[in-house]
């Protein structure tokens, strides 16, 4: 996350993930350019005779009928609480003020990894995740040890990314340590968050590539440098792509959304 920063002030500007300190959100500049059109589920639904409704929905929660369909009864994916998207990842929530609400991939396409560094430790990243005040977290934190917290489905959209087309379409992963100290990366920390965005990339259809795998430092608009010149992307994008090779594991029992 690398110095987090809070959103800009309106309710559905999104901010960086990052440790305390960090500069302010994207707002809804630069970042729309990431959106996506109707799904054909969506344009069934809207073609027929709920087009009003819908639209009524998206004005009362000030956005557009085509992302906001879904809140109306009966289309909403189900949810358990406690339930996460990753195999063994540990449950911690992170603050309703932090998120947007949604229902990915039916509203959103998700074709984006976006890669953080927290500038602090593991209990730094969930204490601000979970604080209202901070307006900003990861979908994931990764220890030194390989252990995973997920702290917002992937259903809904995080603001970590300072770009809010980029946090719509994307899922965060943040990882314990410091950009400027390359011992933070542990081969225990790679292997898990590489198993991690492969089951992403599995999920949602997208390569294991650099167009898809992306740094904070590259996302438009973002003035952050992590996760810095000793995060091995070489590395990286070998372990994905070697877990993608692998058979796919039957989808576990606490995935209540359906996730692989």
């Amino acid at each position: 996350m690398q110095r987090m920063g809070k959103r800009d002030g309106k309710r559905d500007g999104e901010a960086q993930a990052g440790g305390p300190g960090e500069g302010r959100g994207e707002g809804d500049g630069g970042g729309r350019g990431a959106g996506r059109g109707i799904t054909r589920r969506r344009a069934l639904w809207i073609g027929g005779g709920g087009a009003v409704a819908a639209g009524a929905v998206a004005l009362a929660a000030g956005g557009e009928p085509a992302r906001w369909w879904w809140r109306l009864p009966g289309n909403e994916k189900p949810r358990e609480a406690g339930a996460v998207d990753f195999r063994g990842a540990q449950w911690v929530a992170a603050s309703p003020a932090n998120y947007r609400r949604a229902d990915r991939p039916a509203d959103y396409e998700i074709d984006r990894v976006v890669i953080h560094v927290v500038q602090g430790s593991y209990a730094t990243a969930l204490d601000v995740f979970r604080d209202p005040d901070h307006e900003a977290a990861a979908h994931y934190v990764i220890r030194k040890d390989g252990h995973v917290a997920q702290l917002i489905r992937e259903l809904d959209v995080a603001f970590h990314a300072g770009n809010r087309g980029y946090n719509e379409r994307s899922v965060g992963i943040e990882h314990e340590g410091y950009v400027d100290r390359p011992e933070s990366f542990t081969d225990a920390m790679y292997a898990s968050s590489a198993r991690l965005t492969a089951g992403v990339c599995r999920r949602y259809g997208f390569p294991a590539d650099r167009e898809h795998l992306v740094g904070h430092s590259e996302v438009p608009g973002t003035d952050h440098t992590d996760p810095g010149r000793h995060w091995d992307w070489d590395r990286y994008l070998e372990l994905v792509r070697a877990e993608l090779r692998k058979p796919v594991r039957k989808p576990p029992r606490e995935h209540p959304a359906g996730r692989a």
